[in-house]
């Protein structure tokens, strides 16, 4: 019979600290939330830059920021199908972009944008 009682004991012992943890779980998810601060674009990347000759017959003359470029550039790329079809961080250059590209065939996508850069002033 005593037995029976200690059992009993233990399984409400063991009741009791379950419920004081999730009480600590409940105070320890409310922390104060931090307003979403909006991020400000790079000034260097929203300025205007003017293209080379080569690039500017792939994207036009007018000068334009960076992220204009590369959009510009991939939408050339996806519109004349030239991202290669195995490994599509590979981009197959055209006439157009081999000029760009340093006449290579195929560059891949990291270094397109690098090679890209060489062409803006």
């Amino acid at each position: 019979m005593a037995t029976k009682k200690k059992a009993a004991s233990k399984k409400t012992a063991s009741k009791k600290t379950a419920s004081k943890k999730t009480a600590s779980k409940k105070t320890a998810s409310k922390k104060p939330v931090k307003a979403k601060v909006k991020r400000k674009p790079n000034a260097a990347f929203m300025k205007p830059m003017t293209p080379s000759a080569s690039l500017a017959a792939v994207i036009g003359a007018g000068p334009m920021p960076r992220t204009e470029v590369t959009k510009k550039i991939w939408a050339y790329i996806k519109k004349n199908k030239l991202q290669d079809d195995q490994n599509r961080r590979m981009i197959n250059a055209d006439e157009k972009l081999k000029d760009v590209f340093k006449g290579q065939k195929q560059v891949s996508m990291f270094e397109m944008t690098k090679l890209v850069s060489k062409h803006l002033k």
